[in-house]
């Protein structure tokens, strides 16, 4: 039996944390994007856990997974994630228990959530306006000045 196929014997390949998030069904690739969205570092004092390319049961696909222990996300965050990975579900862990269970979904209109990659819009100005995009199909509109984001949103995620 190799390295690979070696599961341990209750079947986890991570431990269950007592309290916290759980970020399932993130694209393959993406946990280390999720972490950098949610500002999650080395020098960050969350206990974390990630998996990588793990196979799902719902999907042909391989998945991510990101356990954080003692932090539950602000919806923000949530939809900052959506953007990356829509596929990906969010539990919230209380006393080892999943006490809530959601999708993530992209909101029709992301305020504050995505910096406008045009120097000149009003949201880069020192006016106090967030940014407004909204979402039509997998591209970003700023509602200000009509600039599209259509590839690389990560990149202007705040």
């Amino acid at each position: 039996m190799t390295q690979k196929d070696h599961k341990p014997e209750n079947g986890l390949l991570i431990s269950p944390i007592q309290n916290g998030t759980v970020i399932d069904h993130i694209k393959a690739g993406e946990a280390l994007t999720v972490l950098r969205i949610l500002g999650i570092t080395g020098s960050t004092e969350e206990s974390l856990s990630i998996a990588t390319n793990v196979k799902s049961n719902l999907t042909l696909r391989p998945k991510d997974i990101v356990k954080i222990s003692d932090r539950e996300l602000s919806k923000e965050e949530v939809n900052k994630i959506a953007l990356i990975s829509p596929n990906a579900t969010i539990n919230i862990i209380r006393n080892y228990r999943v006490v809530e269970k959601v999708g993530v979904e992209i909101p029709d209109i992301l305020t504050g959530v995505v910096k406008c990659p045009n120097p000149g819009c009003i949201t880069n100005s020192n006016e106090p306006i967030e940014s407004k995009f909204e979402v039509v199909d997998e591209t970003l509109h700023c509602l200000y000045c009509d600039n599209i984001i259509s590839s690389d949103i990560v990149d202007y995620i705040i």
